[in-house]
């Protein structure tokens, strides 16, 4: 539902589940989505894949007015530079972007996910 979060959005997440191999994506989008349940894989109706979700804890409660969790929900897009490597991202990223690797419970955006993959190997000479 949306990309932009808060500190407070990610306070009862417990774990974070990868569908695919990090090692091999510089970026993935991340969404903070409504869903019916807090601890299954959730439904996906964008365009692209998921790659991986957050799993609540017991203390989460829905939304009082929805009845719905909101929880995170990461994916990438056709046009995404795993797929498109000279394509739009080729550097830089989307604003919604975190690094695969550095996905931790409760944490948002790392540097990394930022820079596009000359940061990733090393300053050009």
């Amino acid at each position: 539902m949306s990309s932009l979060l808060t500190e407070g959005d990610l306070t009862h997440e417990e774990h974070v589940v990868g569908l695919e191999d990090p090692d091999h994506l510089d970026y993935v989008r991340q969404a903070l989505d409504k869903t019916r349940r807090r601890n299954t894989k959730p439904p996906y109706a964008r365009d692209g894949r998921m790659v991986g979700y957050a799993l609540l804890d017991d203390q989460a409660e829905p939304d009082p007015d929805s009845g719905l969790y909101k929880r995170r929900v990461f994916f990438l897009l056709p046009h995404d530079r795993d797929s498109l490597p000279s394509g739009l991202y080729r550097e830089g990223a989307p604003g919604e972007a975190v690094d695969p690797r550095t996905i931790e419970v409760k944490k948002e955006k790392t540097p990394r996910s930022q820079s596009g993959p000359a940061a990733i190997t090393g300053s050009r000479s």
